[in-house]
């Protein structure tokens, strides 16, 4: 297990991206069909929560950050049988996440060249930072420093968050999106425009960028974890099901103090995501690297191949336009109802298939 390839961290990496590629959508649109207290609350769980709280569609980046933590000790380890030095270790950390960071302000619209309302601040400038963040404090420290600091994080952030307020906001409620210490310091930083609260606040700015920087750190600890060959297999699944039972008895008991909260990346948040990231790839081990049950996983390993790939791609091609021409008939036969479930149906068929014509091909983009 120290290098060979992870299969199961490609497969949760790509049920995580179907929902990205349009899983959300067909869900409740299939909900909307028998509209029930139970479907209700299903297709709710496809959005995101308005401020406090979590929901499924919360998840989603968190746990691809997690991933991209897991992935690190393998390719490092396998950086440094191939001879790379200290120097080039470091360049290629750097070299990962300022191309994130460009290609999150390519996705905003960088090729427009409007700048005075180009947004810096993206999804995938977050898991640059922070990733690049949990690589640095990986290869300096060992297991129980980079723990500490962990930890000294979250409380250090948890107590700015709940009682310090912006200084341009005295009196508000630090933990309001007006009041975040989290929205003042992207007003005095963060280059670009801000999307929320008229230009005040941004859910990827640069201070919540320090917590989710544990994100990546426990995806760290996770593959950690699994390249050991101090463990069997079984032994690791039930080690990170403990790990995310505790990081979801945190997130429970800290919520009384600072909520769940995805869009300052609160602490509680790290702690409850951490716990579903940690229970997901744990099942997933379980069932395809220790048990070997893989033959069932190549629709998901297409998309999570290719992850950043359909990302990029959904944003410059018209999968919509190409959807419609091929099924928008056959929609329009049906009520506009099942016609919806058709089309969106569709857009993830769409989607898909172009992605496995460039596993197929072997073409991947790496970064």
């Amino acid at each position: 297990m120290k290098n060979q390839r992870l299969m199961s961290l490609d497969t949760l990496r790509g049920f995580d991206m179907f929902f990205i590629m349009g899983l959300s959508g067909l869900i409740a649109s299939l909900c909307a069909l028998w509209p029930n207290a139970v479907t209700t609350e299903i297709a709710q769980q496809m959005g995101h929560v308005k401020w406090n709280g979590l929901q499924h569609h919360d998840t989603i980046f968190p746990l691809f950050l997690f991933l991209a933590g897991v992935s690190f000790p393998f390719s490092l380890a396998k950086q440094r049988e191939n001879g790379a030095t200290s120097k080039g270790i470091y360049a290629k950390i750097f070299r990962r996440a300022a191309m994130l960071i460009f290609l999150g302000m390519v996705y905003n619209g960088l090729l427009q060249f409007d700048f005075e309302k180009l947004r810096v601040a993206s999804v995938l400038a977050r898991i640059g930072i922070a990733w690049m963040g949990a690589a640095l404090l990986y290869v300096n420290f060992g297991v129980k420093t980079r723990a500490w600091i962990a930890v000294a994080i979250l409380v250090i952030y948890a107590l700015l968050s709940k009682f310090v307020c912006a200084p341009d906001m005295p009196g508000s409620d630090p933990l309001s999106m007006e009041g975040s210490l989290v929205g003042w310091v992207d007003r005095l930083l963060m280059p670009g425009r801000l999307i929320y609260d008229n230009g005040r606040f941004d859910p990827e700015g640069l201070l919540s960028a320090v917590p989710a920087v544990v994100t990546a750190m426990l995806g760290m600890f996770t593959g950690e974890l699994i390249r050991s060959d101090k463990f069997t297999g079984e032994r690791k699944t039930v080690m990170m099901v403990i790990g995310g039972v505790v990081l979801a008895v945190v997130a429970w008991a800290g919520n009384f103090f600072v909520p769940i909260n995805k869009m300052l990346w609160s602490s509680t948040f790290v702690c409850a995501v951490g716990a579903y990231s940690l229970i997901m790839m744990a099942l997933f081990y379980y069932i395809v690297d220790v048990k070997g049950w893989q033959k069932w996983t190549l629709v998901f390993r297409v998309v999570g191949m290719n992850s950043i790939t359909i990302y990029l791609a959904q944003r410059i091609i018209s999968f919509s336009g190409i959807n419609k021409f091929f099924f928008g008939g056959l929609a329009g036969l049906f009520s506009e109802q099942v016609g919806e479930v058709i089309l969106d149906a569709g857009f993830v068929f769409v989607c898909w298939m172009f992605l496995y014509f460039l596993y197929r091909q072997k073409i991947f983009l790496k970064i």
